[in-house]
């Protein structure tokens, strides 16, 4: 997923192309560029920089004051521009900061059409796309209902603390997820709809809510991996759960502990695409403090993976405008993935099987929906209720 956040050729600020670029011939030019650069650069393919990062003015190089072209300087606007775009100026500025000193950064537009494009395109269809399976599979199977007959009794599934920590994690991802949307897509969906005021006052508010409430999410997601990973190791009775579907297409429901092998998939998903997620998130609340991407790139081109899937050698080094580009990207696409998984979790665990919103919702669920959907883990719990009195102290 990573090599597929954008383009690979080198930034105008890499002096090294990713991609060699064919050597042109610049003698029409004068050594300026050609009609071929300006169309490889269109192209998004490195472009031969070097004519043009070394003219930044030398004073050593302009002809003499007394010649015929003579120049009181060696640096002529152009050439300043220049310098200033390969980093070359020597400059001066009142802010500090790692991205103080790049005046001009010119990868942003990739970004930008990548942000506005494919990712809305298709990160929209995605969520179209879950929605509408969902809810075809409604229609075509119904709610999973419970087989046998309700018993009446009722065995406690999640305690108080567990569900705690799960809410607050489903609560806050809700809300990062849409306040999240209306950032990416407000001005494509909400301007033309509501108009620049209002939709100021919408991103202002959703801004401060995602900033601010990602930190519940990180401290949820911490909570739900240390109370549950020791029910979420994948065991021999995943295999068969898989390999029925996990009883929703009909037939027996296989036997599962405290999580099904379904169950098991959402939690690794959620503990994994959403600490990427919090990472990247992290990185974009401090800009340019805790830059990613580059040890990464380098890190993948050393197993020479990017290679054999056909992108080349990824680049090396970014700078600190590319590093927040990319982890906004990342963080949109990885958040893309889990919002999909997290909509058919939210349907099974509602609407779409009967007994299940009952784990959460109070912590017991109906003995019989137990029986059915975690056979093994209502044995575990009937063997401890049955020891439990041996080791207790009678009463006086």
């Amino acid at each position: 997923m990573l090599t597929a956040l954008g383009p690979n050729p080198a930034s105008a600020q890499e002096q090294d192309a990713v991609e060699a670029p064919p050597v042109a011939d610049r003698s029409a030019t004068g050594g300026a560029t050609t009609l071929e650069d300006i169309m490889r650069r269109q192209q998004g393919l490195a472009v031969d920089n070097t004519h043009r990062a070394q003219n930044i003015g030398d004073p050593a190089a302009a002809a003499g004051i007394s010649d015929q072209l003579g120049t009181l300087g060696g640096a002529s606007d152009p050439d300043l521009w220049r310098g200033m775009r390969f980093n070359a100026a020597d400059i001066t500025t009142q802010v500090r900061g790692p991205a103080a000193d790049v005046l001009i950064q010119d990868r942003g537009m990739w970004w930008l059409q990548f942000r506005e494009g494919p990712l809305l395109t298709y990160g929209g269809y995605l969520l179209l796309g879950t929605l509408g399976a969902l809810l075809l599979f409604f229609v075509l199977r119904g709610r999973v209902m419970i087989d046998g007959e309700k018993t009446g009794r009722r065995i406690e599934r999640f305690k108080n603390f567990e569900r705690f920590g799960h809410w607050l994690l489903a609560g806050s991802f809700i809300l990062l997820g849409l306040t999240g949307l209306v950032s990416l897509m407000g001005r494509k969906f909400l301007i033309p709809a509501f108009g620049h005021e209002p939709y100021a006052l919408i991103a202002g508010y959703s801004k401060w809510i995602h900033n601010n409430v990602s930190w519940a999410f990180i401290i949820a997601l911490v909570m739900i991996l240390f109370m549950w990973i020791v029910h979420n190791f994948p065991d021999r009775s995943d295999i068969r759960w898989l390999a029925k579907g996990g009883g929703l297409f009909g037939g027996e429901h296989p036997p599962a502990k405290k999580f099904n092998a379904g169950q098991k998939l959402i939690f690794w998903s959620t503990i994994v695409l959403g600490g990427s997620i919090a990472v990247s998130g992290v990185s974009l609340l401090f800009p340019f403090e805790l830059p990613l991407f580059a040890k990464t790139f380098a890190l993948l081109n050393v197993t020479g993976l990017p290679e054999l899937m056909g992108f080349g050698v990824l680049p090396e080094v970014l700078t600190p405008h590319e590093e927040m580009q990319y982890a906004q990207l990342w963080h949109a696409i990885v958040s893309f993935v889990l919002m999909a998984i997290i909509m058919a979790h939210i349907y099974i665990g509602s609407v779409g099987m009967e007994g299940a919103f009952d784990a959460m919702g109070t912590g017991m669920v109906e003995e019989q929906w137990a029986k059915e959907h975690h056979s093994l883990w209502v044995e575990e719990v009937k063997k401890r209720e049955g020891e439990a009195p041996k080791s207790a102290t009678p009463a006086e």
